[in-house]
């Protein structure tokens, strides 16, 4: 295990659990609660805002290169994103622990052509709550709805076949709203 040692206090143990965590099939929120909002700047250096979110499904997925299970998931994320993203649905990125080039470097070699932000202090507090004792290990993911609400914590890597399964569900509240 990687200690993890910067200021973001508590976030990662990047192999927390990780056979536990496979089997886990995702952690519904005891109450669908609103998503936070949040904003930053992508490691293209563009502005960002989960206000530009607005009526679509997104899974915001906190992860890092240097992360196996989270390197094993990507492949199958670059594929959902091709396949949904038409249909309002996008991942957000948020690469902890992290140095902007070798994210970058790494979006490019893997396809991945989601916002991808660097973790703040603000970032991580923005989705702490949604989960009992905050984040702790990589990869997580908070599933928001397209009505805007988070429905899902998951905890480890997902299958091409589980993220479609979750997309599908987020992108049906639209008739909700």
């Amino acid at each position: 295990m990687k200690r993890i040692t910067s200021p973001f206090v508590a976030i990662m143990a990047a192999f927390m659990v990780f056979a536990a965590s496979v089997a886990f099939s995702g952690q519904a929120v005891a109450a669908p609660a609103p998503a936070p909002s949040f904003s930053g700047v992508t490691v293209d250096g563009k502005p960002f805002s989960s206000s530009s979110l607005k009526g679509k499904a997104y899974i915001v997925n906190f992860f890092a290169t240097w992360c196996p299970p989270c390197r094993a998931e990507i492949p199958d994320m670059v594929q959902v994103q091709k396949a949904w993203g038409a249909k309002g649905f996008t991942f957000v990125g948020i690469a902890v622990n992290e140095k902007a080039p070798n994210v970058k470097n790494y979006m490019k070699q893997a396809g991945m052509t989601w916002p991808v932000m660097m973790a703040t202090p603000e970032l991580i507090q923005a989705f702490n709550g949604y989960i009992d004792g905050g984040i702790s290990g990589i990869p997580t993911s908070f599933v928001v709805d397209a009505s805007g609400k988070v429905t899902g914590v998951i905890v480890g890597p997902r299958s091409k076949a589980q993220f479609e399964q979750i997309v599908s569900t987020a992108l049906k509240a639209k008739a909700v709203k």
